[in-house]
């Protein structure tokens, strides 16, 4: 099991280096930020771009993975964020995990202008997202012209360090969204089901067996083995809290390892945060028992 910690990009940069290279001297395998322009509580608050503050981290950091959690078509072009993916993985040298989903309905859905699309249309476009994401990072020269986005001999060179291409990790709880998984990700994201009104643990654990079970199934259709995926959980969207001792996380780990999970990503505590109220010093005691 590997164990990566999500930053928010809201703090001072010199405040973010020094946990960033703490997080990685504990031992943790990879870290994360969201994605977003602007994101709920932090929305009158300090964030920064999600891409320029990963950069950064590449460039203070050695050994430990970065990724988004997770990157949208609400205001990304595909042509545009392969670029800068691309980029972001020769400046780390091989760390990019390219998080991706399909995005929500909030600011970052209307802040360009546009009404959010409809549930359909929103599986429809994070589809062509994807596979021109998988078309550009996996050639020098790509060509699209399709419902949502178009591209013209868009170049990608010299292309991933990472080969075939960089890591794509998507962001999937629904039916749709784990077909597109087991087609073209290399890895699955899921904290359980969003849209549910039970999020107790009990609930939450049928919810990713039955979004594992589809994914598994999809896989065996495609001639493809399910164990080549990585499987990632986030952990602070239900009501489970694992952070609470090292105990507690250690049970937490093992549960969900027997569910087929590789990877485990929790929220990094935040004094002053409504939501991610842990003690700190828990960090260090999981990195102690279980790094």
């Amino acid at each position: 099991m590997r164990i990566g910690v999500l930053l928010l990009p809201a703090d001072p940069w010199a405040q973010s280096v020094r946990r960033a290279r703490h997080l990685e001297a504990l031992g943790f395998h990879h870290l994360w930020t969201y994605d977003h322009l602007s994101w709920r509580r932090y929305r009158d608050q300090p964030w920064h771009a999600a891409i320029p503050w990963l950069t950064g981290l590449a460039g203070v950091t050695e050994r430990v993975g970065l990724g988004t959690m997770v990157t949208s078509p609400n205001f990304r072009h595909p042509v545009t964020l392969a670029k800068e993916a691309m980029t972001l993985d020769h400046v780390s040298a091989g760390r990019l995990i390219l998080g991706v989903g399909a995005g929500g309905t909030g600011f970052d859905a209307t802040v360009l202008g546009g009404e959010p699309p409809s549930p359909r249309e929103r599986a429809d476009r994070f589809a062509e997202f994807v596979e021109m994401l998988d078309g550009l990072l996996g050639a020098p020269s790509f060509s699209h012209r399709g419902r949502f986005y178009a591209a013209e001999e868009a170049r990608m060179i010299p292309g991933s360090v990472q080969r075939p291409r960089l890591p794509l990790a998507i962001a999937a709880a629904g039916p749709r969204a784990l077909d597109l998984t087991a087609r073209l990700g290399d890895a699955w994201i899921t904290y359980g089901d969003p849209g549910a009104e039970d999020q107790s643990a009990a609930a939450t654990e049928a919810a990713v067996r039955r979004q594992a079970e589809r994914l598994d199934e999809r896989c065996a259709a495609l001639g493809r083995d399910p164990g080549s995926l990585r499987r990632y959980f986030l952990i602070g969207n239900t009501d489970e809290r694992p952070l609470a001792s090292a105990d507690a996380f250690e049970d937490f780990a093992g549960r969900y390892a027997g569910l087929g999970f590789t990877d485990l990503v929790f929220h990094d505590p935040r004094p002053g945060d409504p939501v991610f109220t842990e003690d700190p010093a828990v960090v260090d005691a999981i990195a102690e028992r279980l790094l």
